[in-house]
């Protein structure tokens, strides 16, 4: 192992032991509460953001595109907790907009059913990082306590593949899922398109561009998703800066996402601003009150909402962006997830009644 990996994973067994000290050495350890919009940040995760500063790591938006893959894919793992228990993982290639690309299909184990709903997930990185290997864990979490399979896609990054590269992988992963459901075990009147920040974008996108399809997705749960590329909403003045994902950030991602910043208007790149987000699939919409993306989030889902969209908005107002890869690391995140896997499990059960 190279010695720089190796620094890292000692690195890594550190600050989890650091985040699991008791409660009341933390709170010391963190300093007096961070207070931002009436919000407090959660104590552990403060911790963390403490440790993360004191660790030398350079911000995002000042390494190179190798090097931040890198980092989330050697990153996401020591924070996603112990590898939940499935019947099955399995690795194929299918026909993209361009080229074939990698899909990883997740059953849950002990399953009876003939056919399952499935998840069709899409990684967050800012369109630019992320992989099915970083989030190899929070998919098997979310397949064993959903009960659903998840196809998670491995989609086209920028900057090697602009938008609307991965829109467009999007669409055909949907649509060979939906095509080839019952030979796969799947339901295809139950699929869910599913995703975290850039990937809640493209799967939510991808709901509105293909709710004219014979069977298009029967929800949407959308974790903390950036709405509105114009990165001008009040939690970018307020959050911007020290929460981990930064507005700086943010302006990286966007950079090597787009062609030009004419195409922060395009609704594909800014749901947002869609004209019409009406028949679209209902929607589940979480977010964190330490986010920049927190009011757009709000804003869309108020859109949804006004669009005659039955839409469910929770707001876990303690917690950072990027929470739902932190199940093992922050308590609070582990259990929002749970939170998050209940909604989705009730609003299953209501279908058909």
């Amino acid at each position: 192992m190279p010695v720089k990996e190796i620094v890292r994973e000692l690195q890594g067994k550190a600050a989890n032991l650091a985040l699991r000290m008791p409660i009341s050495w933390v709170n010391i350890l963190a300093g007096p509460p961070v207070t931002v919009d009436g919000r407090t940040l959660d104590g552990r995760t403060q911790w963390f953001l403490k440790l993360l500063a004191r660790s030398g790591q350079p911000p995002v938006h000042r390494m190179s595109v190798a090097d931040a893959r890198a980092d989330i894919d050697a990153f996401l793992p020591q924070l996603s907790g112990r590898a939940a228990p499935v019947g099955e993982i399995v690795d194929r290639t299918i026909e993209g907009s361009a080229r074939r690309m990698r899909v990883r299909l997740y059953r849950p184990a002990g399953a009876v059913a003939r056919l399952l709903p499935a998840i069709l997930y899409f990684h967050g990185g800012g369109w630019v990082t992320g992989s099915l290997e970083a989030y190899d864990l929070p998919c098997r979490y979310i397949c064993a306590r959903t009960g659903c399979a998840v196809v998670a896609v491995d989609y086209r990054l920028a900057p090697e593949h602009k938008f609307p590269a991965a829109i467009e992988d999007a669409v055909a992963a949907f649509r060979w899922l939906s095509t080839n459901a019952v030979s796969l075990g799947i339901d295809p009147a139950r699929l869910i398109v599913a995703g975290d920040s850039a990937g809640a974008t493209i799967a939510t996108v991808l709901a509105r561009l293909v709710r004219d399809d014979p069977r298009p997705p029967c929800l949407q749960w959308l974790f903390y998703p950036a709405t509105d590329l114009g990165l001008d909403s009040g939690s970018y003045k307020s959050c911007g800066e020290g929460f981990m994902l930064t507005r700086a950030e943010m302006e990286w991602s966007r950079g090597h996402y787009l062609n030009s910043l004419d195409e922060v208007a395009d609704p594909r790149a800014s749901p947002l601003r869609a004209d019409d987000l009406a028949g679209v699939a209902s929607t589940l919409i979480y977010t964190a009150g330490f986010d920049p993306l927190r009011d757009e989030g709000k804003a869309y889902a108020d859109r949804l909402t006004a669009a005659g969209v039955k839409t469910i908005h929770r707001e876990f107002e303690s917690l950072i962006h990027g929470f739902a890869g932190m199940r093992g690391a922050i308590q609070a995140a582990a259990r929002a997830m749970d939170d998050m896997v209940a909604g989705l499990r009730h609003e299953l059960a209501q279908l058909g009644r």
